[in-house]
């Protein structure tokens, strides 16, 4: 597995996990592959669609998450304890990652 530089996500190297764990302040999050819809974003923001979640994921240096996504070999994300702390030399984080379940039809 590798981290890319000191950005705060591992990519395994090897077979593909099965699932994606989010890291958050105050609860983990843990999604299958299998759920996986899609995903697009850019350098700042990035939107991972799973069938029972939506995980928009802010920060900075980001590009290199979303070919990894698309091959499913992000093993896990981890949210920043203190967002505050980031200087303008730092090129590669995660500011804030948003889970939201999405609610099937009644």
């Amino acid at each position: 597995m590798v981290s890319a530089g000191r950005a705060p996500w591992v990519i395994g190297t090897s077979d593909p996990p099965a699932a994606l764990e989010i890291m958050l302040p105050k609860q983990t999050v843990i999604l299958s592959w299998n759920q996986f819809v899609y995903a697009e974003g850019d350098s700042e923001q990035l939107r991972i669609a799973f069938a029972s979640h939506d995980v928009v994921i802010k920060g900075a240096g980001l590009d290199p998450l979303l070919p990894a996504i698309a091959s499913h070999r992000v093993k896990s994300l981890r949210e920043s304890v203190r967002p505050e702390s980031f200087s303008g030399d730092a090129v590669r984080f995660i500011r804030e990652i948003v889970v939201r379940r999405i609610e099937g039809e009644l």
